[in-house]
C-alpha cells in the first residue's frame, strides 16, 4: 500500500504546504501539479526521493515536467497541471490523454475548483488549490492491489 499526496496551484503560499509536512511526511510521495513549480521545487528540496512536479500555465521558471507518468503498485498515473487540455471546459480530453498513455488514474490542477470522480473509466481527481485567496484542498490517495482511491481533504479546515 502507498500514499500520495497531491498538491496544486499553490501560487507561493508556502505557508499553507509547510503545514502539509506532517502529512507529506508520512506520505511514499508528493506530486506538485503545477503554479507554481518553484513551490514544487521547494518541497523537493524538502523530500528529495519522492516529490514530482509538473509544470503550470503561470510557472516561469520550469522544474518539472509538462506531464509525467508513474506506476505505483500497478497503478499507472498520468499527471499534468490541465490547462493544455482545457480543464476549465470540459474533462474529457484529459480522460482521453489517461487512457491513451494506458493510465487509470488522471492527476490535474488549473481550475481551482477540486473534483474526484469517473470520466469514460479514468479516475480524475483535481485536488483544487492552496492559494491564498482561494478555498483551499488538497488530495490524498491511497494505492493498494492495483486499485486507487481518492479522497479531497478541505484544508481551510485545518487553517492553512
Amino acid at each position: 500500500m502507498k500514499s500520495i499526496v497531491v498538491v496544486s496551484d499553490s501560487h507561493g503560499n508556502r505557508r499553507a504546504l509547510e503545514a502539509l509536512f506532517p502529512v507529506m511526511e508520512e506520505s511514499d510521495y508528493i506530486i506538485h501539479l503545477g503554479d507554481t513549480s518553484q513551490d514544487g521545487g521547494f518541497l523537493r528540496a524538502k523530500f528529495l526521493n519522492k516529490t514530482f512536479l509538473v509544470n503550470g500555465n503561470c510557472d516561469l521558471v520550469k522544474l518539472g515536467e509538462n506531464e509525467l507518468t508513474l506506476d505505483i503498485e500497478n497503478v499507472k498515473i498520468f499527471a499534468c497541471h490541465g490547462h493544455m487540455y482545457s480543464a476549465k471546459y470540459t474533462y474529457a480530453k484529459i480522460a482521453a490523454r489517461a487512457k491513451e498513455l494506458g493510465c487509470g488514474v488522471a492527476l490535474f490542477g488549473h481550475t481551482h475548483s477540486a473534483f474526484e470522480g469517473e470520466v469514460d473509466g479514468v479516475l480524475l481527481v483535481n485536488p483544487g488549490t492552496l492559494s491564498r485567496y482561494s478555498h483551499k484542498s488538497y488530495a490524498y490517495i491511497i494505492v493498494n492491489g492495483g486499485k486507487a482511491v481518492a479522497k479531497i481533504v478541505d484544508a481551510d479546515e485545518r487553517n492553512l
